[in-house]
């Protein structure tokens, strides 16, 4: 009640002061009796100085800044409040999203685009590579059969490919690499591995399924992106039609000097459209280094390695599936065999085994392989033994140690990149290789051949190289090719190679 008689006196009084409009007031309140008075006294606070407002004229020109609105305009004032509440509301939610965005990192640089979630467990690549590859040959006027044959010059794409890979929960990878090269398209690797196997402390284990190469030969388990030539040695007439891509369970496992791996294997992916049975096969490699140091990316190593293949070809009794078949050819585009078994329908089973030595010192590094493969043939046919081999040396021009991880070889990594603003000048590099292959064997005569072959590669950055290629035959006999220029044996052939690669 006395709040109420106070707001009424403070009401009149100010309405006075109104309409005398000829003076200012000051006024006070008791503190007890909450009465309100126009003179100080005991128990009174000064409430403050009322002077008298402006007249109606003028009350028109100036405005409150704040007038009451009708009910019409309070409503939309009211709803531009509530949608401003709104979108105030979702711009908190789009930061909280934008705050749980930013734990997800997405980068894209020499390892291609990649994303990966804030605790590791999710990641995901995208890579892939490109080879453009140019050959010439000469010394190829050759006949087969009484028809003129040639090596092909001209240009192919070699390699096409987009490389997908994914990690999930930390311990499964996943692996495609689709490969559009001669205009079609091919599965080169399609695999599931899981790495979350710990026998021991120190000891990485990792288990793989799908379609992937085999576990044989150093040259074969290093990428077409790391060889320090255009095609892999003439050993790999044996290997690539048995040891190369089929689907298969492998288990590996490495430490720090040394690694192994064994599988057993189906056959490729290509899909079995006859009513005969595929073939299987198992084989393991090992590798280990007595020396292995890395001294501010000086090389200093020795590779040792072994590996043993046994395969049971696709219904042996008859192997109407197509048989073996061991070839060389001059360059990829090229249908020119110097070297030809034709299909062998008669192979039973395959033994195989490999040896593997390699040694690197700072930019200097020597190696090679040697592969024996026995045959055994059905209808009482005797076995057959083929043996290839290869031996390599290669120095680094400017400086650069080759780069190896797990039994394998990478490419370089240059010091400096190429750059004609910054004066980089990538890496160079030159190689040289002999290598030979012999499948003669008694009675039986598949053809025997050596070649020469050398390397000068140009790495403008870690993703980039121009590659120069130079292969000639040294020795061949049992050629099924006869030179239509004396009408000896097919050798002397020059083929000169030259690629543009992009690896991701």
């Amino acid at each position: 009640m006395k709040s109420i008689i106070f707001k009424f006196i403070l009401a009149l009084f100010l309405g006075m002061s109104v309409t005398s409009g000829s003076y200012a007031i000051d006024l006070y309140v008791n503190t007890k009796t909450k009465q309100v008075f126009t003179e100080s006294g005991p128990d009174r606070e000064l409430i403050g100085a009322f002077e008298r407002v402006k007249e109606k004229s003028e009350q028109a020109v100036q405005a409150d800044p704040s007038p009451v609105l009708p009910p019409r305009n309070r409503n939309s004032k009211f709803k531009i409040k509530a949608e401003t509440a709104r979108l105030v509301s979702r711009v908190d939610s789009l930061e909280k999203e934008i705050k749980k965005s930013k734990n997800v990192k997405v980068t894209l640089d020499k390892k291609g685009l990649q994303a990966e979630s804030a605790d590791g467990n999710f990641k995901f690549k995208i890579g892939g590579r490109m080879h453009a590859d140019a050959s010439l040959s000469s010394n190829d006027n050759f006949s087969e059969s009484g028809s003129p044959a040639e090596a092909n010059n001209g240009t192919e794409i070699r390699r096409a490919r987009l490389t997908f890979m994914s990690t999930f929960h930390k311990v499964w990878k996943f692996k495609s690499d689709i490969d559009f090269a001669d205009n079609e398209v091919a599965i080169k690797d399609l695999k599931l591995a899981y790495t979350g196997l710990k026998i021991f402390e120190k000891i990485k284990t990792r288990i793989t399924v799908g379609h992937q190469k085999q576990a044989f030969s150093r040259e074969l388990q290093q990428s077409s992106n790391d060889n320090m030539y255009t095609e892999r040695s003439m050993m790999n007439i044996l290997n690539a039609p048995v040891v190369d891509r089929a689907i298969g369970v492998n288990i590996a496992a490495h430490g720090r000097k040394w690694t192994a791996q064994t599988g057993v294997y189906g056959e490729s992916i290509s899909p079995n459209n006859t009513s005969k049975d595929e073939g299987w096969g198992v084989n393991g490699r090992a590798t280990f280094n007595p020396i292995l140091n890395n001294d501010n990316g000086i090389q200093k190593l020795i590779h040792l390695g072994l590996a043993g293949n046994y395969r049971e070809t696709s219904n042996s009794a008859t192997n109407s599936r197509g048989g073996i078949r061991y070839k060389y050819e001059t360059s990829h585009m090229s249908n020119l065999y110097p070297v030809d078994t034709g299909t062998i329908t008669t192979a039973k089973n395959l033994k195989m085994i490999g040896f593997e030595a390699n040694g690197v010192y700072g930019p200097f590094s020597v190696g090679g392989e040697f592969t024996q493969s026995w045959m055994d043939r059905n209808n009482g046919m005797s076995s057959l033994a083929f043996h290839g081999w290869y031996g390599e040396a290669a120095l680094t021009l400017t400086g650069e140690s080759r780069t190896y991880k797990n039994g394998v070889f990478k490419r370089l990594k240059p010091k400096s990149t190429f750059s004609l603003a910054n004066g980089g000048f990538g890496a160079w590099e030159i190689a040289a290789r002999v290598g030979g292959i012999n499948m003669n064997d008694g009675a039986y005569k598949g053809g025997s051949m050596k070649n020469f072959s050398f390397a000068l590669n140009w790495y403008a950055n870690e993703n980039v190289r121009l590659m120069f290629g130079y292969d000639r035959i040294i020795d061949i006999n049992n050629s099924p090719l006869i030179s239509r220029t004396n009408g000896g044996k097919p050798d002397g052939l020059n083929t000169f190679m030259f690629r543009t690669q992009i690896a991701i």
